[in-house]
């Protein structure tokens, strides 16, 4: 289990890159970007576009990433769609606000990142939402504020899903 979530936290680092490749199955040209010095605050999500009774469309964001606001365990909370991570990923910060609190001993996952090794807390979340696309009992982890600058939505949740697929400049969710 601990190599499970210790990988799945290692791809964190590969999800950054994700985006930029996926300008490229698009055939439409990369926007240039430099690398910020310090991490900037998320913008806020980007709103999901229903494409059928239990299928979302989530548009990039100018970063070439997809924001999408999303519902768990009944209060709104923001993430980014991370393919590269194998596990739904919370601030501590946000965490709180789910009315999640782990203790320092509960931080028994250790997890590499582009900033180095971490420790993170495993937890199950009852219910994520997004769009109206529902997975119950989902897998989480908790990290450190500064250890993570937004809230992941991974395969966790996305495996879980009929499908997802990236197609004409969106991402597909389908339940």
């Amino acid at each position: 289990m601990r190599t499970i979530l210790a990988i799945a936290i290692l791809t964190l680092a590969v999800a950054a890159v994700a985006p930029r490749f996926a300008d490229r199955l698009a055939r439409a040209p990369a926007a240039p970007t430099v690398a910020p010095a310090v991490a900037a605050p998320a913008p806020p999500p980007q709103r999901v576009v229903r494409a059928g009774p239990r299928t979302v469309a989530i548009p990039r964001d100018h970063r070439g990433h997809f924001q999408v606001d999303g519902t768990v365990d009944g209060r709104r909370i923001g993430f980014m769609v991370d393919t590269g991570a194998t596990s739904v990923a919370l601030t501590e910060r946000d965490a709180a606000r789910l009315g999640v609190h782990p203790t320092p001993r509960d931080y028994t996952v250790r997890v590499n990142t582009a900033n180095g090794a971490i420790r993170a807390a495993p937890v199950s979340l009852n219910m994520v939402e997004v769009g109206g696309v529902t997975v119950r009992n989902v897998a989480a982890l908790v990290v450190p504020d500064e250890a993570l600058s937004e809230n992941l939505l991974g395969m966790s949740f996305l495996s879980r899903l009929r499908r997802f697929e990236f197609s004409e400049g969106r991402l597909l969710l389908e339940e």
